[in-house]
């Protein structure tokens, strides 16, 4: 058991990978470099994807994008409401940075969901979404007004419940990347083949899939709460 906790200890580690020698040295770690790769790598698709676009007569090619980006614009835009359509964009970002960032694994690059800090950043990054969403809609005087709702009793709840929406959206993520991480370590000590394997492949693929649906539909739902009168 103590190799096991020391595998999994090692995994969970912020490895750093370089260091920027300004203001007193800013440390890069290993989470930040993959999630540069996994842009750099959509940067590129997006390059060749655009490319020779067509209003008329359009070959395959750019109908299937068409199609797949047509079928995220529905898939999202369902889940947060035609008010919150113009936050769409943002949040299918977010789909498919977790949904790769789950499954990157599998190409031997540590999951940048593994480390605590990118998972705080995502849940921040929504809540701010979130309130500044809401109070775009409701302008100043009914959004502080909506924290004395139902009574001004709950004011201290409704406070309280600012610091809790992010911290239920990092740690359901970091908490599902890390069970599944456990599970899988427990299984190569104890059957250490084939069936780790196939496990494998159920929590890279599948379970990151509804990681990523789960993260996405959670604030797409707050952001549709904030947005009702």
């Amino acid at each position: 058991m103590g190799d096991i906790a020391n595998v999994i200890q090692e995994e969970m580690e912020c490895v750093e990978v370089f260091n920027i020698p300004i203001f007193g040295g800013i440390p890069i770690y290993e989470s930040v470099v993959v999630t540069w790769i996994i842009m750099g790598v959509f940067l590129l698709l997006c390059l060749i994807l655009v490319r020779n676009l067509k209003v008329e007569n359009p070959g395959r090619k750019q109908l299937l994008l068409e199609f797949c980006v047509d079928w995220l614009y529905k898939f999202v835009g369902g889940m947060v409401g035609k008010e919150g359509s113009r936050y769409v964009p943002y949040l299918i970002s977010v789909l498919i940075y977790i949904r790769f960032s789950n499954i990157i694994g599998v190409f031997g690059f540590k999951s940048p969901t593994k480390d605590l800090n990118i998972t705080i950043a995502l849940a921040l990054m929504s809540i701010v979404l979130i309130e500044g969403a809401t109070l775009y809609k409701k302008k100043p005087k009914k959004f502080l007004k909506g924290f004395l709702e139902p009574t001004p009793v709950m004011l201290p709840f409704n406070i309280l419940e600012l610091g809790i929406r992010p911290l239920s959206l990092c740690m359901r993520l970091f908490g599902n990347v890390l069970g599944a991480f456990v599970v899988m370590t427990l299984l190569e000590c104890v059957v250490p083949v084939i069936v780790p394997v196939a496990f494998s492949l159920y929590f890279d693929f599948f379970d990151g899939l509804i990681q990523a649906y789960v993260f996405v539909f959670l604030t797409s739902l707050f952001i549709k709460e904030g947005l009702e009168d």
